[in-house]
Parts: C-alpha cells; sequence; structure tokens
C-alpha cells in the first residue's frame, strides 16, 4: 500500500509531516482507532526538571532546591519522595 502526503487531511497530514509518513503509517498500524493522547512539551520538561532536582537532593538542601526552581519546599520533597523503594516509606508519607 502506497500513501503520500496529499492523501491525508486535517490533523492527520499535520502529523505525517512532523514525523514522516513512514513513522505516520506505523502509528496507524499500532494505535490506530485508539484515542491517543500527547503531552504537552512542557510536561516532557517537567521529567528533565524533576530528574535533576532529585539528583541533587541530599535531604537537607529542599529550601535551596525550591529557590533555584522557582518551587515551594514542599513541592521539592514530593518529587524527591516520589518513587522511592517500593514498600519503603518516606519521612513525607502519613502512616
Amino acid at each position: 500500500m502506497e500513501i503520500h502526503l496529499d492523501d491525508l487531511i486535517g490533523t492527520q497530514r499535520d502529523i505525517a509531516e512532523v514525523i514522516g509518513i513512514e513513522s505516520y503509517v506505523k502509528l496507524c498500524k499500532i494505535f490506530g482507532g485508539d484515542t491517543v493522547y500527547i503531552q504537552k512539551y512542557s510536561e516532557l520538561q517537567k521529567i528533565e526538571r524533576n530528574a535533576e532536582i532529585k539528583a541533587k537532593y541530599n535531604g537537607y538542601n529542599s529550601r535551596l532546591l525550591a529557590k533555584e526552581y522557582d518551587l515551594s519546599e514542599r513541592y521539592v520533597r514530593t518529587i524527591c519522595s516520589q518513587n522511592s523503594l517500593d514498600g519503603q516509606l518516606s519521612i513525607f508519607d502519613d502512616i
């Protein structure tokens, strides 16, 4: 089957223009008929930011990190407590 950009309309064509027709066809084969949510770019940036915060966090520097990343101390602690070892309580967990 040979599909060309000219065969597509609207958002479907926009997607194919961004990722290429071959990748678009692969998406159709895998996700065709499904509703697919594409995350905002700003949300992807938060993943990187949170990883940086976790790497810098030493248990005592939440105030410094909050200031550096323009976040609240509580939110810094929340970020750093996420994905702790399964079953292990964080000092921020309610018992």
